[in-house]
């Protein structure tokens, strides 16, 4: 898969969805991004599809739950 030219729209582990997720849960800003692979052991792509951006943005501010540090 061509992860640099292809739509990434899943929910799989590591792509825009999951990511705006979990940085939204974590209390990180919006950066949006996905991996190539599984997240943290593959390399991490920065965002320029429309339509990835899109599902980054829209897991990211749909996401209310955040990580207790306490």
């Amino acid at each position: 898969m061509d992860t640099n030219n292809t739509s990434d729209l899943s929910d799989r582990h590591g792509g825009p969805r999951d990511r705006g997720r979990a940085d939204a849960y974590y209390g990180r800003c919006k950066s949006p991004h996905k991996y190539a692979q599984n997240t943290g052991s593959s390399e991490r792509i920065a965002l320029t599809d429309p339509a990835e951006i899109t599902a980054y943005n829209e897991s990211y501010d749909g996401e209310d739950d955040r990580k207790d540090w306490g």
